[in-house]
């Protein structure tokens, strides 16, 4: 248990299982028919919690991944690499996000549709890498745990007032604006309380980086996720709910009856405790290699199952249509296709680019040719106009 943690392999295995929790919740979610979604029933009750726990985990880990990066990086501050690739990245992730929203018809025949507008998943981590960035400059340079502090702090006040800002009403502003803090429109996911999540992610990192040398690190961290995650899920209600008696704001009662928030935040660090303790069994280098490479499998599986560009997926022809063994058996059909069709991608990803490129030009080309062609056939049809427009005022 001596060991020093050059690169964090459970984090990889945790990603890695986010997605591919992620990947047969949205099947099983949108294929299975609404008659078979008892409460009541067992398997059905652990499922939906379960997959409730996906996207904490899924923006916790992001945010670890990124700012562990950040502060492992040579050089700090304003000349670490990491920012402009981080900037880049979180650009490309909001871009990434629009374009899986777009419809390619609908586009050709000059509409944008409500559904482009939806923020998502993607969106809100792209964010959160710009805003721990902002944060991570913000910081003086080399004060690691300064900067943990902060991120947590930033974190749990959006966990705190969320019940509060989530009656806003904010009709006032652009829709493409305000699906960014409302779900009133249809967004999923919104970057508050969301980004909160790689918050605290981001302050877990500065924790692992700053003792990284400590001796049974993984260990003394495995017990300290284990007994943080029972607190939150076990007495943060109550805590609320008393701290709401004593003080009569209003506020913690509000925290109390609907606390999902840091019950979810209890379960993503039972999910780390987990994970640390079977690390050892994790190092499959298949599993890593699903891990690193989530991007690529979440856009596969948003094409596939929701018809992103053209609007032919799944989800047009058996939207809540499946019985529960249907569900389940296509769910893993599912996951295994989007994982293979992924990993393939990225084996041959600068084939694929280069042919991509080559069909850009292309495609450029041919279009600048039509343009010239319809100018030159427009002034030739201008010229031959305005001929007959003199000859007819000299008559």
């Amino acid at each position: 248990m001596k060991d020093h943690p050059k690169r964090l392999y459970f984090i990889d295995a945790m990603r890695a299982w986010a997605i591919l929790m992620m990947l047969q919740g949205h099947f099983i979610d949108g294929l299975l028919d609404p008659a078979f979604r008892d409460p009541s029933n067992l398997a059905y009750s652990v499922w939906k919690y379960f997959r409730g726990i996906t996207a904490p985990v899924f923006f916790t880990v992001s945010g670890f991944i990124f700012t562990y990066l950040l502060l492992r990086a040579p050089r700090q501050g304003k000349d670490n690499p990491r920012l402009r690739k981080g900037i880049k990245r979180g650009l490309e992730l909001i871009a990434i996000g629009y374009l899986l929203r777009s419809n390619i018809f609908g586009l050709l025949n000059g509409v944008i549709y409500p559904s482009f507008f939806l923020v998502d998943v993607l969106h809100c981590i792209g964010i959160a890498i710009l805003l721990l960035i902002a944060l991570y400059l913000a910081v003086p340079k080399g004060k690691t745990m300064r900067l943990g502090l902060v991120l947590m702090v930033f974190g749990m006040v959006l966990f705190l007032f969320e019940p509060l800002y989530t009656n806003w009403d904010l009709s006032y502003m652009p829709t493409a604006l305000a699906n960014y803090f409302t779900r009133a429109n249809g967004s999923v996911f919104t970057i508050i309380p969301w980004v909160g999540y790689a918050f605290t992610g981001g302050f877990i990192a500065s924790l692992f980086y700053r003792f990284r040398q400590l001796n049974y690190l993984y260990l003394k961290s495995m017990l300290l996720f284990l007994m943080g995650g029972i607190a939150l899920i076990w007495y943060s209600s109550p805590v609320f709910e008393w701290m709401g008696l004593q003080t009569g704001v209003s506020l913690f009662q509000d925290i109390a009856s609907n606390n999902y928030l840091f019950i979810r935040l209890g379960d993503v660090l039972l999910v780390f405790a987990v994970f640390i303790l079977l690390r050892g069994l994790m190092q499959q280098k298949l599993f890593l290699s699903i891990g690193q490479h989530t991007l690529s499998i979440y856009v596969i599986h948003f094409m596939v199952l929701y018809g992103s560009l053209t609007g032919i997926g799944l989800y047009a022809y058996w939207h809540h249509a499946l019985t529960p063994v249907q569900a389940i058996l296509g769910a893993l059909f599912f996951m295994l296709f989007c994982t293979w069709a992924a990993l393939k991608y990225n084996h041959h990803r600068e084939t694929i680019r280069e042919a991509l490129k080559q069909l850009m030009v292309w495609t450029i080309t041919r279009v600048f040719r039509i343009v010239n062609l319809c100018y030159r056939q427009a002034r030739m049809l201008w010229g031959r106009l305005s001929r007959l427009l003199s000859g007819a005022a000299r008559t």
